[in-house]
């Protein structure tokens, strides 16, 4: 039996057992996550998700390489017409991709999505924005570490916290001296849609605060750029942490907004920049395991793409490589479907990813046209990391088999912590079990 098994099996048998079996403990759990505003987004999960030393440090050092390899694609394409066209950029995402940010990485916040197992590592996606989890994950990991049932694990079990926002504030005023920045405690606007700020947001806007620095929590009306200064009233902004999608800006502001323009003209450090966002797209790893780009990559580089990125092309009526043979795209998608999945290019709810395992060739079939009309990409299915856990729901215990998405956080391009996101297996569609979990490293006996 391996570390992490024996620990899970340990653990169960723990909270299945007096004195914690009446879930008392749990319901005090539930009740400080309230406090601490984390419900909308964490899962009713009673168990930590554990990471032996060696996945995690397997896990930190793949992030970094292929960190490295995607700000290099990215820096490649966006030199390159051709590559940049295989991206799919909007002409407004394509023109803001070309101002320089002031700053030399492309992400100063980002996550990869990744599967963990005893035996592989699977990074199938690359998020330029904070993950979940940043900073509600530094405090679920010490609400749950202080849990009755695991402080009595710890008797047995030593777990290590990872993670924390403080890697963030040393990436963000690193970013904010390159772009000419020269206050000690610059003043920080975290801007999205939402009105009074996402959960993430508005505790990374109050860590800081408590850190000295002036952060606010605002959405881009409320900004105001006059004089070559950006202001939120009366306050001047010296950073601005973007906390939206540039699609989705567009789709509401044009490009005279005072964001962009204070951005354009340099009156304001952006994180993360507007280019920031093609490695945000899926089409990305389309480029990333293609060896006809990856040709002159470092050779660390591309051991790390073709030991951990599944396979990804731009769904297209075209001829592609794939596993050094050439086959027609449309032609291969069809005939491996339940090997495969469909994912939109940008992140979108209203079209979720699509395995072909989960429906017949008709509805394959169909998905693959529309793939052709609307950027999608196509992927090689990595197996799924799963993992039964107990989960607290209508005052209970029960376990659920849940998939596992470990999340590791780049900070301009070096990893620090790593969250993880619970769903149910085989549910793409809403669950209330569906959330956020502490992740501890867990050290052995």
């Amino acid at each position: 039996m391996s570390l992490v098994s024996e620990a899970i099996a340990r653990y169960h048998k723990l909270i299945e057992s007096e004195p914690y079996i009446d879930l008392a403990w749990a319901e005090a759990l539930q009740e400080r996550k309230k406090a601490l505003r984390l419900n909308g987004s964490v899962s009713p999960v009673l168990r930590p998700h554990f990471l032996t030393n060696r996945d995690y440090t397997a896990l930190e050092k793949a992030a970094e390489t292929l960190a490295a390899a995607i700000e290099r694609v990215q820096r490649l394409a966006l030199e390159t017409p051709a590559l940049l066209g295989r991206v799919h950029l909007l002409p407004a995402e394509r023109m803001l991709a070309s101002s320089d940010p002031g700053y030399s990485a492309f992400s100063v916040a980002s996550h990869l999505h990744a599967n963990v197992s005893e035996t592989s590592l699977r990074v199938t996606g690359h998020s330029a924005a904070l993950a979940m989890g940043v900073v509600s994950g530094d405090q679920l990991a010490d609400l749950y570490y202080d849990a009755a049932p695991v402080k009595e694990f710890r008797k047995k079990f030593k777990l290590k916290k990872i993670g924390g926002p403080r890697p963030l504030i040393t990436a963000l005023l690193k970013a904010y001296k390159e772009c000419g920045g020269k206050q000690k405690k610059p003043a920080i606007a975290f801007v999205e849609f939402h009105v009074g700020g996402t959960a993430e947001l508005t505790l990374l806007a109050e860590y800081l605060a408590k850190e000295g620095f002036p952060a606010v929590v605002v959405t881009p009306e409320q900004l105001d750029y006059r004089n070559n200064v950006l202001r939120v009233g009366d306050q001047m902004i010296d950073i601005v942490y973007r906390g939206f999608r540039l699609q989705d800006f567009l789709v509401r502001f044009d490009l005279n907004h005072a964001l962009v323009r204070a951005y354009k003209e340099r009156a304001v450090c952006v994180v993360n920049s507007f280019r920031s966002d093609i490695g945000s797209k899926k089409a990305i790893l389309d480029l990333l395991t293609d060896d006809t780009v990856t040709a002159k990559f470092p050779a660390a580089e591309k051991k790390a793409i073709k030991d951990h990125v599944p396979w990804t092309r731009v769904v297209a009526a075209a001829k592609t490589t794939h596993k050094g043979s050439i086959v027609d795209l449309p032609e291969f998608a069809m005939k491996h479907r339940a090997k495969l999945v469909l994912k939109p290019n940008d992140d979108t709810a209203e079209v979720p990813p699509l395995r072909g395992l989960d429906v017949d060739d008709l509805t394959w079939e169909k998905a693959l046209r529309q793939a052709m009309r609307t950027p999608t990409v196509v992927q090689e299915l990595p197996e799924t990391t799963r993992s039964v856990f107990p989960m607290f729901q209508f005052g209970g215990l029960m376990m659920k088999d849940m998939q596992v998405d470990t999340q590791p956080h780049l900070f301009a391009g070096s990893a620090h912590g790593a969250s993880t996101w619970l769903a149910v297996s085989g549910n793409s569609g809403f669950s209330t079990l569906t959330g956020l979990a502490p992740t501890f490293v867990l050290e052995g006996k």
